[in-house]
């Protein structure tokens, strides 16, 4: 994997506050930023805040992040998109006062999956999204853990994308993640037994 510089990255939806702290990047989320299009809950909201850089047709990328989620749907990880109505994104989401690791996949309207993972708080999250064909692999991990594989979703063909870093807190002031990694590469060898070492 190569390492994407953070000032390489293109803000949509700038936060209240972004800074360096050594090779890590800190941000900080705004209150009632959210990525979601009107699937039960009747509304869209595309104020979430992602750090985007160019991601070819055939192409992983990686993003790590810590962070201390408290509040319902405080979430950070990884986005992926083609534009408002096309887009995925993955990570960790404090959801009914659990650590819940998942993925929101949208083309038009969203869907959401979700599993808890509470042995997962205070650690370093590693999110993989491997872009091959009309399909898009997603990966999680916790530190150096085994990779978990947490969906696989349709996601057009060769259409221009970009993927980074997100992060949005719902319901309250003061979400900090800490993002640490942000990387592109090839994309995945094999769906079920990759090399990703």
């Amino acid at each position: 994997m190569q390492q994407i510089a953070w000032e390489s990255g293109r803000w949509l939806n700038p936060p209240p506050s972004h800074a360096r702290d050594g090779d890590a990047l800190l941000v900080t989320a705004e209150r009632g930023s959210d990525f979601w299009r009107t699937t039960s809950y009747g509304y869209d909201r595309d104020s979430g805040h992602a750090l985007l850089a160019d991601l070819p047709a055939e192409a992983a990328v990686e993003v790590s992040f810590v962070a201390a989620f408290t509040d319902q749907f405080d979430q950070a990880g990884l986005l992926l998109r083609a534009d408002e109505r096309t887009w995925i994104k993955a990570g960790v989401e404090f959801a009914d006062g659990v650590p819940q690791t998942g993925a929101v996949v949208t083309r038009d309207v969203s869907d959401w999956s979700t599993a808890p993972v509470p042995e997962w708080a205070g650690r370093t999250i590693t999110i993989r999204a491997s872009r091959s064909g009309d399909a898009v692999t997603i990966r999680a991990r916790a530190d150096d853990d085994p990779w978990q594989m947490l969906r696989v979703a349709p996601f057009p063909e060769g259409v221009p994308a970009q993927a980074g870093p997100y992060c949005c807190a719902p319901e309250r002031e003061g979400l900090t993640v800490r993002f640490t990694h942000f990387a592109t590469g090839a994309p995945d060898t094999s769906l079920h037994t990759p090399d990703l070492t």
